[in-house]
């Protein structure tokens, strides 16, 4: 029981500081959203000519539905950008958009961990469908299904070991995309000090979930293990 309560403990300092990353996006968005790049380029402008930069010719820049929609899908090759972004001609718009592409200059170039985690979506897209009700289950069924427990460490490694691979995916393509912005010059000193803030918290919600995948993960193997005693 004692190790329940820890277990509670850190998953709402974990939710609490979540929440708190979250509302820093939230704002940091809000407040770089508001400056202009002084080169006046949209969001698709800057996702274009990096592209180009890296002469990856098969890649469409387009506009989706969405606040924070942005994302880059490998399988049909397209850097997805929600319209603020897409249409934007701020410090926030110029950073999303180059770190998307980040992504794609990794796809094209082979990137070890984009690869691996591109594997892992359709494991993690049936674990994630079943891992809470399986979890549910072996608490319920605790003393009568004992291994009920393991099926759902299984299912929990899944999506851990794909939130731990996301966080290098991530982290690369921010610093791809800084890297780019600061060879072409396509922000002030004082632009690329935004995009950098920006795209670190950004990349800070990435870490949070992690963490709290590992901290589930650690709960389970914790409890399985102390029902084996």
């Amino acid at each position: 029981m004692q190790d329940y309560y820890v277990y509670m403990a850190i998953g709402m300092v974990l939710g609490v500081v979540g929440m708190l990353v979250q509302g820093r996006l939230k704002s940091k968005f809000e407040q770089y959203a508001q400056i202009g790049i002084s080169n006046g380029w949209t969001g698709k402008e800057v996702a274009e000519r990096m592209l180009r930069y890296y002469n990856i010719n098969d890649v469409q820049v387009l506009s989706v539905d969405g606040f924070l929609s942005d994302h880059y899908d490998p399988t049909k090759k397209t850097v997805n950008l929600s319209p603020d972004i897409y249409n934007g001609k701020s410090i926030m718009s110029a950073a999303v958009a180059a770190h998307e592409c980040g992504h794609a200059v990794q796809h094209a170039t082979a990137y070890a961990m984009l690869t691996m985690r591109s594997q892992l979506v359709p494991v993690v897209n049936i674990a994630a469908s079943f891992q809470q009700y399986v979890l549910i289950g072996a608490f319920m069924l605790a003393n009568t299904f004992p291994s009920l427990l393991l099926v759902a460490i299984g299912l929990f490694s899944a999506t851990t070991a794909f939130a731990l691979v996301t966080l290098p995916v991530e982290f690369d393509a921010s610093n791809r995309a800084l890297a780019w912005l600061d060879q072409s010059r396509t922000l002030s000193v004082e632009e690329h000090a935004g995009a950098k803030d920006a795209l670190w918290w950004a990349a800070m919600t990435y870490v949070v979930a992690a963490l709290s995948s590992v901290a589930q993960l650690l709960y389970l193997v914790l409890r399985y293990s102390r029902s084996r005693d």
